[in-house]
């Protein structure tokens, strides 16, 4: 038995350890000691050629956000590496777990000027909470697996720059090794049973109370909707967590701000108090959202948030499940209240409203159509990866979610170009399952070339393009805050038609009539194990925005509301305000405010 290994290979083996099943990105004469590393070991690890490395670093993030394991992906020196970034990026801010490996020019041309050489350690000092290069042979496997221990730990990214040279050497095999076997998760805090006493104080004196549930929810959706039920209290998620929830739960606001729906924008001006759970929601302090609200209690399991969206009166240390159970036990059932019946009345006003448009038969072919053929046809357990724009804002509002089914996006770096990425991943972490990329023409355009790593490795996936020539999002913004509009419409492209060409089934649909046939065709192919490409040419219709609505005659003439009404087919949704006079309850009333956008 040999006593050496090559150093490739032992990092290659220590990713193996901790559980590294795929690993994307794009070789090159810089990190072509780490391919060979690969192909040595590709029984074990499965190498996924992307076409461009940005898509790679994407995947793994997404993976991380789908998986909690960590993605790695990896760039040859110079350009490869920096492709790398608007993925590394994307899990930064979203503090996912990423290994990036970069290669670099052999240890004799360093720091010579050579061809694709540079010092490469600082261009990825600011996204990486782990950032070194290899120096020797026998350090590689050693800082690769310090790289996602430190990426673990701190819930970021871990970059390891790789001189080529040192690839290829022989190390001695017993100073390899991984500490994949000792990793362990913090234990969740015991909660302060104090503090959980002066929340049911403020909630039980409360006459009208949000929940407003984040990501650091997700588990702990049951145990959230029997406190609001027996609170009285109706449930706001930010626009990422709409998975933790069924869609038909009754108390369900939604989102708040733009990406978002009507009875959420409503509910928060007319709170008393907010239960803030497992929330880092980004435009607390920007949009003024809680400048009404008199009490605040916060429930997070990280203390770096604790305190940081608003002022709190009171403050949980501890895991959402266990504060919330802990807190319904302790509560007193409330009887019906005003404030619940006017939010519940305000809630299925507007699930009338978009089920109306999702379920028309005739006219020009609208967003709303086909979200309710995707509907119709998502899986049970299906897997949504949504590309940013439009297509974020829309798929809270018409995808009929249940916590059985994952929505994963660029959260906070909101990224275009993420859904086939994450759709790629996805279908690779988890075979079995139904996987659907949402994505607008504008985020598809920058990535479509990767549609042939799908058919390449034959992933089944539904890729669903929304089509009208524009990036809608902005010129939506623009339409509220410019002159005119400039930059945001562009030349269409048939992407069926590439599709077909890449190998995939390509779908153009274009009126409403066909859309079922359509869906059915496609899901069909699906489930004979092709890529499937469905570009659906859409109304440049803009949805409605509930940010700035125009119904309450309180506060806009006639003309105003009844032109709005007509642009957004509106003229069944009611002002809050009029469900809550009708309860006895005086409307407060909140300036809007976009948070600098």
């Amino acid at each position: 038995m040999s006593n050496t290994i090559n150093a490739g290979v032992a990092a290659v083996k220590v990713l193996e350890e901790w559980g590294v099943k795929h690993i994307y990105g794009i070789p090159g004469g810089s990190i072509n000691s780490f391919m060979d590393a690969l192909l040595h070991e590709k029984d074990e690890i499965t190498y996924i050629q992307v076409r461009h490395e940005e898509v790679g670093a994407m995947a793994a993030s997404m993976h991380a956000k789908f998986t909690g394991h960590i993605g790695v992906a990896f760039g040859s020196a110079g350009p490869g590496g920096t492709h790398l970034l608007n993925g590394l990026y994307d899990a930064r801010e979203d503090h996912v777990p990423v290994l990036a490996i970069v290669g670099q020019f052999a240890t004799t041309g360093m720091n010579m000027d050579t061809f694709q050489e540079m010092n490469e350690n600082p261009i990825y000092a600011d996204v990486a909470v782990y950032n070194r290069t290899v120096t020797t042979a026998e350090q590689l496997p050693h800082i690769i697996d310090e790289a996602i221990r430190q990426a673990y730990a701190k819930n970021g990214v871990a970059v390891v720059q790789l001189p080529v040279d040192l690839g290829t050497k022989e190390i001695p095999s017993q100073a390899f090794y991984s500490a994949a076997n000792a990793y362990r998760k913090l234990p969740r805090p015991s909660l302060h049973f104090a503090d959980i006493e002066s929340a049911v104080e403020i909630l039980e004196n409360s006459e009208k109370t949000v929940i407003y549930a984040g990501i650091g929810a997700r588990g702990a959706g049951d145990d959230i909707v029997a406190l609001a039920r027996k609170i009285k209290a109706p449930v706001a998620v930010t626009g990422i967590a709409y998975d933790v929830f069924d869609s038909d739960f009754e108390g369900l606001l939604g989102s708040a701000n733009r990406v978002a729906i009507k009875p959420a924008n409503d509910a928060f001006p007319n709170a008393d108090t907010v239960l803030f759970v497992g929330n880092n929601y980004p435009f607390a302090e920007v949009t003024n959202v809680f400048e009404n609200v008199k009490n605040f209690i916060q429930i997070d399991l990280n203390p770096a948030n604790l305190g940081k969206r608003h002022h709190n009166d009171v403050t949980i240390l501890g895991d959402a499940g266990d504060a919330i159970r802990e807190i319904t036990r302790q509560i007193s059932e409330k009887a019906e209240t005003p404030w619940w019946r006017a939010n519940l009345l305000n809630i299925q006003n507007w699930r009338d409203y978009v089920t109306k448009l999702e379920t028309k038969t005739a006219g020009n072919l609208q967003l709303y159509q086909v979200y309710h053929q995707i509907n119709q046809h998502a899986a049970a357990d299906a897997i949504f990866s949504i590309d940013v724009g439009d297509v974020t804002q829309t798929s809270v509002r018409h995808l009929h979610l249940n916590p059985k089914q994952m929505w994963r996006t660029s959260n906070l770096f909101a990224t275009m170009g993420i859904g086939i990425p994450g759709a790629i991943t996805a279908k690779l972490d988890f075979p079995n399952r139904q996987v659907w990329n949402l994505a607008g023409d504008g985020g598809f355009n920058m990535v479509m070339q990767d549609l042939a790593t799908q058919v390449q490795y034959n992933l089944p996936i539904i890729n669903l393009v929304f089509s009208n020539q524009q990036f809608g999002f902005i010129k939506d913004e623009q339409e509220d805050t410019n002159s005119g509009y400039f930059g945001v419409e562009f030349a269409g492209v048939e992407f069926a038609k590439i599709a077909d060409a890449m190998g995939a089934k390509g779908y153009t649909l274009t009126r409403l009539a066909d859309a079922k046939t359509v869906f059915e065709h496609a899901l069909a192919d699906v489930a004979n194990g092709l890529t499937v490409l469905i570009d659906a040419k859409i109304s440049t219709d803009r949805p409605i925005p509930v940010e700035s609505l125009i119904l309450d005659d309180k506060i806009h003439t006639a003309a105003d509301i009844a032109a709005f009404r007509k642009r957004y087919e509106a003229e069944d949704l009611v002002p809050f305000a009029d469900f809550l006079k009708a309860e006895g309850i005086e409307p407060e009333y909140k300036a809007t405010d976009l948070g600098g956008f």
